[in-house]
This record gives C-alpha cells, sequence and structure tokens, in this order.
C-alpha cells in the first residue's frame, strides 16, 4: 500500500490495511506512505522510491494505491518499469492513478481502476465495491445491474477498456501516455469541473480525433460539477452526448465507477463486448461482466 499522490490519514490506511489482511493478504505498507510536503505524501522522491520498490520486489503481487488527488505524473516521471515490464503486478486504484492506468495501457498490460483505502469501508461495514475488488482479483467475474440512461446509444462494440479520470486524461495528451484509441473502448468520469471545462476537454478528444476512432464510450460519474457566473446551460452528460452524437459507436451513461459509491471495479487494459440496447447494457470479458436493464425483474 503505497501513496504516489496526495496526502493520507495514517488511521484510513491502517484500517484498510487490516481490511485487506481480513481477505487474505499479507500487507506491507509503504516507508513514505504517511509523509507530507505541500500537498503530496512527501517529496517526489520518496513517493517514487516506495513504488519503485514495490514494482521491483517480487514478492508483490499487488499494488494497492492509498489515494490520488495531484502527484502521480510527476512520480511517474522517476520511474524505472523495466522490471515490472518483464514481471508485472497488479496496480489499483483510480482517480489520479489514471496516470498509471495510461501507461499500463501502451504497454498491453492490464490494471484494476477500483476503490482505495478510505473507499474500502462504508459505516463500518466493506463496501460492495471493495468486495467486487476483491472477486475480480480473485479470478471471480462481478456482475452489475445498472439502470439503463435516457442517452444511451444503442449498439455492440469490442475492443480494449481504457481511460480513467478525464481531467487526468486531458493532462496526459501530447505526451507518450496519450490515448490510443484504434481498437479501444474508453471510459470517462470526473469530479469538480466546471462544466465549460468538460466541454472543453471533450472537445480536445474530439479535435484529436480520438472520439472518432474509438469502438465505444463508458460514462461513469460526473460528480459535484459546476458553472461559473454563467450557467452553461446542459448537464455533464449532455454536453457529452452533444459532443459524440456524430459518431455511430455504443455509448453507456451512468456506468456505477467513478468518484462515488458504489465505485465498482473496473479491467482496465482488459478485452471487453460493449452492448447497449433500449433497455440493456452488457460489458463483458474473461474478468467482467455488468449487466444493465431497465427495472429488477
Amino acid at each position: 500500500m503505497i501513496s504516489p499522490a496526495g496526502i493520507v490519514r495514517r488511521e484510513v490506511v491502517e484500517r484498510g490495511a487490516e481490511l485487506l489482511r481480513q481477505q487474505g493478504f499479507m500487507v506491507q505498507i509503504g516507508r513514505h506512505a504517511f509523509d507530507e510536503e505541500s500537498v503530496f505524501s512527501g517529496c517526489d522522491a520518496a513517493r517514487a522510491a516506495d513504488m519503485q520498490d514495490a514494482l521491483d520486489d517480487s514478492s508483490v503481487k499487488a499494488v494497492f494505491f492509498n489515494r490520488g488527488g495531484y502527484g502521480c505524473l510527476r512520480t511517474h516521471l522517476q520511474l524505472d518499469w523495466s522490471s515490472f515490464l518483464e514481471h508485472p503486478k497488479w496496480l489499483v486504484g483510480f482517480s489520479d492513478i489514471t496516470v498509471f492506468h495510461a501507461f499500463l495501457s501502451r504497454h498491453g498490460i492490464a490494471s484494476v481502476h477500483g476503490v482505495m483505502a478510505s473507499w474500502f469501508e462504508n459505516d463500518g461495514a466493506p463496501t460492495d465495491s471493495f468486495l467486487r475488488m476483491m472477486k475480480l482479483l480473485g479470478g471471480k467475474p462481478p456482475e452489475y445491474d445498472v439502470p439503463p440512461h435516457e442517452l444511451n446509444r444503442a449498439g455492440t462494440a469490442s475492443g480494449i477498456l481504457t481511460g480513467g479520470n478525464l481531467s487526468v486524461l486531458q493532462s496526459l495528451r501530447g505526451t507518450p501516455l496519450d490515448i490510443a484509441p484504434e481498437g479501444r473502448i474508453l471510459f470517462i468520469e470526473d469530479i469538480g469541473e466546471y462544466h465549460y471545462h468538460l466541454d472543453r476537454m471533450m472537445r480536445n478528444l474530439k479535435a484529436g480525433g480520438i472520439l472518432e476512432r474509438i469502438s465505444g464510450l463508458i460514462v461513469g460519474y460526473f460528480t459535484g460539477m459546476k458553472d461559473g457566473g454563467t450557467p452553461f446551460a446542459r448537464t455533464s452528460y449532455e454536453i457529452i452526448n452533444e459532443v459524440v452524437a456524430p459518431y455511430q459507436y455504443p455509448v453507456a451513461f451512468g456506468f456505477p465507477a467513478g468518484h462515488e459509491l458504489p465505485n465498482h471495479p473496473l479491467l482496465m487494459g482488459g478485452k471487453i463486448t460493449l452492448h447497449v440496447s433500449a433497455t440493456a447494457t452488457l460489458v463483458r470479458d474473461s474478468r467482467i461482466r455488468a449487466i444493465a436493464r431497465a427495472s429488477p425483474n
């Protein structure tokens, strides 16, 4: 359990470690996990040292990130991935952890977009999202029942799942971690952005040819989005829908992943089939099967 980005509270991580132990894991917490420097959990070199140790240690089977925030790109720039690329292991997290998902996607290695320490538990009990993540790591495919959304666009497509936090993906445009859209189904989510900024990010993906070349789009939570002095007059989903309207691939809105609970795990880098109809959405690969239907019956 390491902290590659923002400051974390010791009690949250230690409780998270206990929950992982209850699931049968032997847990190590990074030496610098509770350091503090500015908004970061320690200086860049300290954060990178913890992650390098985890990447290189052959006894480590999974790396759980304690939180996002900001700092993963700074950490990434100091890492040597050569040993990891020879002997990959699970990396687990979301939000700013999108940096690492993007790197692994470029190298054809799967990772888990899933909850971090403060999301393992809610009101004293393990969250459903945490338990689903444990099943995924154990090779047991979860099933999701997700209500359909009025903006869903019907169709079927297969591809490699990629993406994560949209603001982070935007910050990686033009770098070696940029989205490689061909044969990909894109997942996006975000939190606390202005609606005009969301529109600008989506227009960037359009202008850069990303949106016209993907095979499908899965839209998670857009939490706490806001307007400036003058209302943008569109919701987050309406903004996204307007930008992708010219394309013919399936689009699924309201998938339960992002900065809210439930925040269900997604196997980034896994090959999936996305099927969207008027009443159902199906996301399937060898590890994840997600179903959305009109009613619980």
